[in-house]
């Protein structure tokens, strides 16, 4: 398959990735499915979708095996992304989920990781290993998952703070609370945000309120829900895009998206069907 032109975000440091990539929750969690998972994750990379995201949760660290075994001999090609538990992110454990991390993936950096959510260790220990992962070469990057105003406020106040790459987030189309805060202070840091289950995990892959705009445009439900997400003129901060797919032919679909342009009278159909906030709201995770 031909790959895609798809639309880059650029991370704080410089890094250009895609704005769309792929997810694997819930991928290594049955062996009957390695194959077409790491097909998945294979046809992702050939589509241009080469940034992925893992975690050591994800399949108590099988899906982090999947991505080694895809990706295997192509690290040039792609932008790892995993992530530490936050029972893990002491300033030794941090340092010991990475390296589990590293040998699962089969890689020797990991180009950006990140703190799952925010835990119990103390945030400054965990920014201190990130920094001490990166001088040794171990990571490319740091950043958060899951992290409110509050918690962007609390790490902006440390020395390294300035140097997270992005915060992981669960916004979708049907998922706009982080439009009503969080995104602009997202934005007044420069820090792209990524969304996770940006299908709201599958109820936008057919949903009724997509479909005219879907016909017009000769795409899916789920193309028009992602191209919605990776309009550079939406809103303020830059948006990346990791749906997650274990189907070769889901992932075409998804990639194609990269290349689908909504027009603003689009956008304020959208609009009415799924407001915005008016107000602030506890952010949502899965």
């Amino acid at each position: 398959m031909t790959a895609v032109p798809m639309p880059e975000v650029r991370l704080p440091d410089g890094r250009l990735v895609p704005a769309l990539g792929l997810g694997t929750w819930r991928m290594g969690e049955r062996p009957d499915a390695r194959r077409t998972e790491v097909a998945a994750i294979r046809r992702a990379v050939e589509a241009g979708m080469t940034l992925i995201d893992t975690a050591e949760m994800y399949g108590e660290g099988g899906a982090e095996t999947v991505v080694g075994e895809a990706i295997a001999g192509q690290h040039d090609r792609v932008f790892v992304v995993s992530k530490v538990l936050p029972s893990n992110a002491s300033p030794a454990g941090t340092v010991a989920a990475c390296e589990r991390s590293l040998a699962r993936l089969g890689l020797e950096r990991i180009d950006l990781y990140l703190l799952h959510w925010r835990g119990r260790w103390a945030l400054g220990d965990t920014v201190d290993s990130f920094e001490r992962l990166v001088a040794q070469g171990k990571i490319g990057g740091w950043g958060v998952s899951n992290f409110d105003v509050a918690d962007l406020d609390a790490l902006a106040a440390l020395p390294a703070g300035g140097r997270c790459a992005t915060n992981q987030i669960y916004y979708a189309l049907s998922q706009r609370g982080p439009e009503f805060d969080l995104l602009p202070r997202m934005a007044a840091l420069g820090m792209p945000a990524m969304a996770y289950s940006p299908l709201d995990e599958g109820r936008l892959v057919d949903h009724p309120a997509l479909r005219p705009i879907a016909r017009e445009l000769d795409a899916s439900c789920a193309q028009v829900a992602l191209a919605w997400l990776l309009a550079p003129d939406v809103r303020d901060a830059q948006v990346i895009a990791i749906p997650k797919s274990a189907s070769v032919a889901r992932v075409d679909e998804n990639a194609a998206a990269g290349a689908l342009r909504l027009e603003p009278r689009h956008r304020v159909v959208l609009d009415r069907a799924f407001a915005p906030p008016r107000g602030k709201s506890p952010l949502a995770m899965v």
